[in-house]
């Protein structure tokens, strides 16, 4: 009998999720052990236990999926009423201002904002700068939902792009003896990095009704409606975007085998065949992993899709331990050899030629940089009787340490 995992509300503490997700683990164990057995005694597994095996993954996934929301929701505070907002008549100046604009039109008061902070960056083509704390939300939002930004560095910058220069060669060094001479060493080698910030629109509507509605949160009703937007197009960039017009994803980078590897690639592990080895598959998670240096992997990540976690899910090691382990609390990564998963629905799932699985220190090896300011811009036109709010913020991003990021690839 399958064992049944209760689909509970979002409004269920996180606690009770999070004992669903435990028990939903403890079935899927129970189930592959018994498909493991199967296929010791019969040379191959029987389609039932299959099929049950198949139905518990995608419950253990869905409770996963479901406990990190209400985690999410949890840790996310109110945006009105902050002490520091009460505090400061600038900025409770600003938030009046702004909320008079967005209910309806008025824009008197924000122009004579910017007007005192001698602002040229927006206007009625470009939109209004929204409240600090909005910005601040909809960023700390982001970074709860969107998996590539939650584990990367983030810088926020002022102008339209960063540059920061690195050392391609170091200069020269060498052992001397007390009252031996010191020659002249060979300077370092310097080269330029740049990070441009690409601009992410959304566009939520609203009724002009819901507006006039004065218990309605202005400042969490724009945050939540672009939060799921602008997540999902910043996920796909930071994993595959060309760079051209969005940020350059760390996937687009060339790569090369991490025996050849040089600055200005990423290293490849070879996998061995189109899908992992029928027989010690962990092997080659630990080539993986050794192959980058001890110093990035104090504080490295895996990173794949669900259905590539679903399939590295069921690998164990010589003593029949899971390799894969449950996150021990609510809100924390599940680990994979005592590393954290991150799952991120754009990399490739397993398959000829892909890079399915990114092992590394995302901190240090990946960029992104947020343009300060997110504007918005009130049409009440175009979409009768909706009332649009064109929404756009700057963002960029791009691997900043080639040696800190290793890629698992599958054969052609």
């Amino acid at each position: 009998m399958i064992p049944v995992v209760e689909t509970k509300s979002v409004t269920d503490d996180v606690a009770s999720a999070f004992e669903d997700f435990a028990r939903a683990f403890e079935a899927f164990k129970d189930a592959n052990d018994t498909r493991l057995s199967e296929i010791e005694t019969r040379l191959s597994g029987d389609v039932v236990t299959d099929e049950k095996l198949a139905r518990i993954d995608t419950a253990l996934d869905d409770a996963k999926r479901r406990l990190d929301r209400l985690a999410l929701d949890r840790s996310r505070p109110p945006l009105a009423g902050h002490p520091e907002q009460q505090r400061d008549p600038a900025q409770a100046e600003h938030k009046t201002a702004f909320h008079s604009y967005i209910r309806t039109g008025e824009a008197s008061g924000l122009k004579r904002l910017e007007e005192k902070a001698l602002s040229a960056g927006s206007g009625p083509d470009g939109g209004y700068l929204v409240p600090d704390t909005v910005e601040r939300e909809v960023l700390r939002r982001l970074s709860g939902i969107s998996p590539i930004r939650a584990i990367s560095s983030v810088r926020v910058i002022s102008g339209g792009q960063y540059k920061r220069a690195f050392s391609t060669s170091g200069p020269a060094t060498g052992w001397v003896g007390e009252t031996a001479a010191r020659p002249q060493t060979a300077s370092p080698t310097l080269s330029e990095m740049s990070f441009p910030a690409m601009e992410l629109y959304a566009m939520p509507a609203a009724t002009q009704t819901l507006l006039d509605d004065a218990v309605v949160d202005i400042d969490r009703w724009i945050a939540e409606e672009v939060e799921a937007a602008f997540a999902e197009q910043e996920s796909t960039a930071f994993v595959k975007g060309d760079g051209i017009n969005k940020p350059k994803g760390f996937l687009a980078s060339d790569t090369v085998e991490d025996q050849a590897w040089e600055w200005g690639s990423l290293g490849t592990v070879q996998a061995g065949g189109a899908s992992f080895p029928a027989e010690n598959p962990s092997n080659v998670l630990v080539n993986l992993i050794y192959a980058l240096k001890a110093g990035y992997r104090q504080n490295a990540a895996f990173v794949m899709s669900r259905k590539t976690q679903s399939a590295i899910r069921r690998f164990k090691d010589d003593n029949g331990q899971y390799l894969w382990a449950p996150p021990a609390s609510a809100g924390q990564a599940a680990t994979l050899m005592g590393f954290p998963v991150v799952e991120a629905e754009d990399m490739p799932d397993i398959a000829a030629g892909e890079c399915a699985v990114a092992f590394g220190d995302f901190k240090r090896g990946y960029l992104i940089v947020d343009r300060s300011g997110m504007r918005v811009l009130r049409d009440p036109y175009s979409a009768k009787p909706y009332v649009l709010f064109y929404t756009t913020k700057r963002v960029g991003g791009g691997v900043q340490d080639y040696a800190a990021i290793k890629l698992l690839k599958f054969a052609a």
